[in-house]
């Protein structure tokens, strides 16, 4: 009895292994074109180009870009972690927004993919996290949560302005970079 249990489970967990190294390529290929679309719908864009990629600060990821700068980045939810892509115009200013991976409540803390968005109850499309932070209403701020999701609402927001201080941070630092290439460059002549 034993033995064919053990049978069983090394048949079932190679079986498994196999269908993890098939799909492994196709599921990231697929999350690498969800991204792509997400870039182009952050950024009000149906044609971008990514000029750079850098990892941030706590796994961040800023996408410099012709039309503006995305980042990715995440904050823990109710139900998980919660990752979102947020595009900036030039002033810091949120162009929109994606959420690319939740675990949260299907039906309420799920709704964060369009609760913000223009035109809808807590819009946050046109602010600036670098000139306030943005924080539920509950919380003291002016962005409306999502009915019955304050957690989702915080940790949304949380990733939102950790975003925006991303964005500035790499900003900064490539304008550090090019006026050090500048100084350099004076130098030498």
């Amino acid at each position: 009895m034993a033995v064919v249990l053990t049978l069983i489970s090394v048949v079932a967990g190679g079986v498994l292994a196999w269908v993890n190294q098939v799909t492994e390529g196709p599921i990231a290929q697929i999350k690498e074109e969800n991204l792509a679309k997400a870039i182009k719908a952050v950024l009000k864009a149906d044609d971008v180009t990514v000029s750079q990629v850098e990892t941030l600060s706590e796994g961040s990821i800023a996408y410099s870009t012709d039309k503006g700068m995305a980042i990715q980045t995440a904050s823990t939810g109710f139900g998980g972690e919660l990752q979102v892509l947020v595009g900036f115009d030039e002033q810091g200013r949120i162009k929109g927004y994606s959420v690319l991976e939740h675990a949260e409540t299907p039906g309420l803390g799920a709704k964060a993919g369009t609760w913000f968005q223009e035109g809808s109850k807590g819009n946050i499309i046109g602010r600036n996290p670098g000139d306030a932070p943005l924080v539920v209403s509950k919380d003291g701020g002016d962005v409306d949560a999502i009915t019955a999701s304050t957690i989702t609402s915080r940790a949304f927001l949380k990733a939102v302005n950790k975003a925006s201080e991303g964005s500035y941070t790499h900003v900064c630092c490539i304008i550090n970079i090019l006026i050090s290439n500048k100084r350099s460059d004076s130098i030498m002549y």
